[in-house]
């Protein structure tokens, strides 16, 4: 029988290099094209699994919060955080960084606290509301890169609400943030903060030029949790999303 061997009355498949095999009749560009949708496909499932596992991998794993000391607040909109800190407290001083002059209504410099928050220059300045959000920015804010900003917003007498944390620090504690945070802002010739006026989105608040860059791995929550870190509290490893920062101060 054709194709076929007949032996001690076992019947033998034909061999499977015989058998034609469909992706070795594709182009060889095309083969290039799905291996390289399929790799791009992976990148976001892996940065997303990479987000969730060095969230959970605690740094500073012997912190515990004082009994007593600085009250400073993590703040979220379910996206971006920032750091709420006193506007004067000790020995830091934040009103020199961000005054009251700089704000559209001044008055609001009469606030007690300062929120400061770190994000890329083009997705801050062209996305003041979600309705402005495009694919673009979008893309950019979780995966592009570029310039920063230091976002500043004055309020007064922050409580702890759902979307903004209370966190207890010692004296140093809140030097070395403060230090970490303060170290951001770019300074003129004459050693002052930079700020991007007109630009900020209500009467309270200012964007300031900011160092060091943004990209996938450095987001505006890794940027928290950076600051985190540095002051000696208990954080995720790596902390790109919001969440993996705030699930730990509930």
């Amino acid at each position: 029988m054709a194709g076929r061997r007949v032996e001690a009355g076992l019947v033998r498949r034909p061999s499977r290099r015989h058998i034609p095999s469909v992706t070795r009749q594709w182009p060889r560009w095309l083969k290039i094209v799905l291996r390289s949708l399929l790799l791009i496909a992976a990148l976001p499932v892996a940065w997303i699994a990479a987000a969730l596992l060095l969230g959970i991998v605690p740094a500073n794993l012997g912190w515990s919060p004082p009994e007593r000391g600085v009250t400073v607040f993590v703040r979220t909109n379910g996206v971006h955080t920032w750091i709420v800190m006193p506007k004067l407290h000790g020995t830091v001083d934040w009103r020199p960084f961000a005054p009251g002059e700089h704000l559209r209504d001044p008055r609001y410099g009469r606030s007690d606290h300062v929120a400061i928050g770190y994000g890329n220059r083009n997705f801050y300045l062209e996305t003041p509301t979600w309705a402005d959000l495009t694919v673009a920015n979008a893309f950019h804010a979780a995966f592009g890169n570029g310039s920063t900003l230091l976002h500043v917003e004055h309020i007064h007498e922050p409580r702890p609400e759902e979307w903004q944390r209370p966190l207890t620090l010692t004296e140093e504690e809140y030097r070395r943030l403060a230090a970490y945070v303060a170290a951001r802002f770019q300074r003129d010739a004459r050693g002052r903060p930079i700020p991007v006026l007109g630009r900020g989105y209500g009467d309270w608040d200012m964007f300031y030029e900011a160092k060091g860059g943004y990209s996938f791995v450095l987001t505006c929550n890794e940027w928290t949790g950076r600051a985190l870190r540095q002051a000696g509290v208990r954080t995720g490893l790596w902390t790109p999303l919001s969440q993996s920062i705030m699930w730990r101060l509930d």
